[in-house]
This record gives structure tokens, sequence and C-alpha cells, in this order.
């Protein structure tokens, strides 16, 4: 059996026609920037992030990049994240001029350790970017704790987890903004790049939606010094048209989770941890294991394709040798070694699911 890490020709197998009727319904309409589809995805997607407001962008770098921006974090500023994470965490921060700060994960969520955030804090610390990695929410009521107390905005990065939801309030809504990511295989993706900012506050709002249009006010008219970050028609248009699908391809995803984890059970390895009230939308399914390169191996062997998120921390990498580590990084330099992620999406067959459980449970005969 060969079993991809993710299959787009199954998504337009399910979903193929719809696609092609929002694609011809932009065509027809003549507009291709900033028209209905994206204001009325837009007010969708605020509905789902129950926020009262949102802002499409080009990706979700730039929903950081001009979420930041909105707030004035510049040059001689320190933004605090993790090394565990996608480069685009890190580099939204360093385009504005500030340097990123990374701090440790939790042990076990591979999620930002709340505990480390203090220490972390200077006179020239203005923001926090918890990352919802891998499809959880990170402990956001201790984060936004801290934040209050040292004067910090809170910009969550939600890129991988929409839909999640932390003690019953949805990813998105948690701190000051948000930045979301629709690049295709995400839960929610497009098919190309697009991004989302969320928040409540209207005059960040405003901000942002002159950010993204290189600093208008109405046409010919710049207020700032903008930039071309726009979500255009035709993926506002595919995103729309998915929106509905995605509580069932979530709970289709956790069901996967179930399997693999109910399967998985007997094996000495960590799997995923769910926190008390949290939902887990399960972007990415991250198994740790000390054997991990050899496992990898094992299931190229029996046809089964799997990944590693991510498998070198930003910290030791070469673009970030200016920023600034706070403490010693210890479970973020042991996990990575050991993460691997295995195949999931919607449309994984219950029949695939098995046979990667028994592939597993093979290796470790």
């Amino acid at each position: 059996m060969a079993i991809r890490f993710f299959d787009f020709a199954r998504e337009i197998a399910a979903i193929g026609g719809e696609m092609r009727s929002a694609l011809d319904r932009v065509l027809g309409s003549g507009r291709y920037i900033l028209g209905d589809e994206v204001a009325t995805f837009e007010d969708a997607f605020a509905d789902l992030c129950a926020c009262s407001f949102a802002v499409g962008v080009a990706s979700g770098t730039d929903a950081l990049f001009l979420a930041l921006k909105a707030y004035g974090i510049g040059q001689g500023d320190e933004v605090i994240t993790v090394a565990h994470t996608f480069a685009a965490s890190a580099l939204a921060i360093a385009y504005t001029g500030a340097t990123p700060v990374f701090v440790d994960i939790e042990d076990t969520s591979h999620l930002i350790d709340p505990a480390c955030l203090d220490a972390a804090v200077t006179e020239k610390t203005k923001a926090v970017i918890p990352v919802h990695l891998y499809g959880q929410c990170a402990d956001m009521d201790r984060i936004m704790d801290i934040a209050r107390a040292r004067s910090l905005v809170v910009v969550e990065d939600a890129c991988q987890a929409h839909g999640a939801r932390y003690k019953g309030r949805p990813a998105g809504s948690l701190g000051h903004a948000a930045a979301f990511s629709f690049y295709p295989t995400k839960n929610l993706g497009a098919y190309g790049d697009a991004g989302m900012i969320t928040t409540n506050d209207a005059d960040l709002c405003k901000r942002l939606r002159m950010l993204r249009n290189y600093g208008q006010t109405d046409r010919y008219h710049h207020a700032i010094r903008g930039y071309n970050s726009r979500l255009d028609e035709m993926q506002a248009a595919i995103l729309k048209a998915k929106l509905p699908y995605l509580e069932q391809w979530i709970l289709r995803r956790q069901e996967i989770a179930r399997q693999y984890g109910e399967g998985l059970r007997k094996i000495e390895l960590i799997r995923p941890c769910l926190a008390e009230g949290s939902t887990h939308v399960y972007y990415l399914y991250v198994l740790a294991v000390e054997d991990r390169d050899a496992l990898r191996i094992y299931l190229e062997e029996k046809g089964i394709e799997t990944l590693i998120h991510y498998p070198v921390p930003l910290h030791r990498q070469k673009a970030f040798g200016n920023a600034r580590v706070s403490g010693v990084l210890k479970n973020t330099q042991r996990r990575v070694g050991q993460i691997l992620s295995l195949p999931m999406y919607p449309w994984l067959r219950d029949n695939e699911v098995g046979y990667i459980i028994e592939a597993i449970k093979g290796y470790y005969r």
C-alpha cells in the first residue's frame, strides 16, 4: 500500500465541482481584487472565530507581519516566540526590524511554555507570538495574564489552528489579534497563498485595512506607508466554498487521531497531548520517538510517507543569527530529533490508518 502524506486529488474528487463553480462566479463578476468574495468571506471567518473583524491578506506570514506593524512594532523592539515552529513566525518579527526572542516549549505539548515568558521580558519587549502549533492552542490564560502585567501585545499565530478551541473559546479570539494561513494543506486551505487577521479592535482593523492596500484611505490617497498584501477574490471564493465543510473535516481528523492513539497506546512513544478543556484540530499528527530516523526509513519502505515538522529549530538557523535566546531551550533541542508527522487529512481511509498503525507496531516488535 502506498500512502501519501497529503493527497490533493482526493480533495478535488470530493469537492472539485464546487471549487469550479466558485471560480466561475469570480470570473463572471469581472471583479478580482477586494470585492464581494473577500468581504463576505471575512465576515464568515470573523464569525467562526467569534471576532468582530477579519482582514484578508496575502499569506499567513503577512498576517503576522502586518499585525505587528499595525501595533507599531519595529526597530529596537523585541518580540517573544518559540524556536520550534515554521520560520514565518520569526521572519514576520524580523521583517518589522524587531528582534525575535526565542523561549522553550513545554515537554509534552510542543507549545510555548508560559513559565519561560517572564524571564524573557526586557524593557525592549513589546509583544508575544504564541504559536498554536500542530492544531492546539497554547495556554492563553497564563500568557494573557503575563502580557497584561507586562503591558505586552499578544498576536496569536493560529496559522495551524483553524477551528481549534481553548476552554470553549475559538482560536483567533484569545489574544489582541491573530494570524491565520490558508496554505493549501491547512485544515482550511486555499489553492495558493492566502491569510487572515482577526481582532476585536476596531482601530486596529482600520489600520490593517490601510496597511494591506498601500496605506490608502481611499483610492490614490495614502495616509501611511502600506503594502500590497491583499487576499484575492478567487482564493476568497474557494475558501468561502470550503468553510461549511471545515467542522466535518475537523471531526474526521479527530477520528483519525483517535484511531492512531488507540492503536499505538501500548507502544513506548509520545503521542499528541491534549490540554484539559481544549480541542485539537490535528493539522498535523506528531509523534515523538527516540529512534525517529530509523522508524521513518522503515515506514518509507512500507510505502508510508512521513514528514518532520520541524527538523531544525530557528535559533540554530543562520537566518536568525541576530535573534536572542532566553534560557536553555532543552525541550526544543530534545524534541527536534524525535518528532515525526504521520499522514493526516480528512480523506485518509480507515484501512490506510490501520495499515500505518500495524506498520508502526511491526517496527517495534
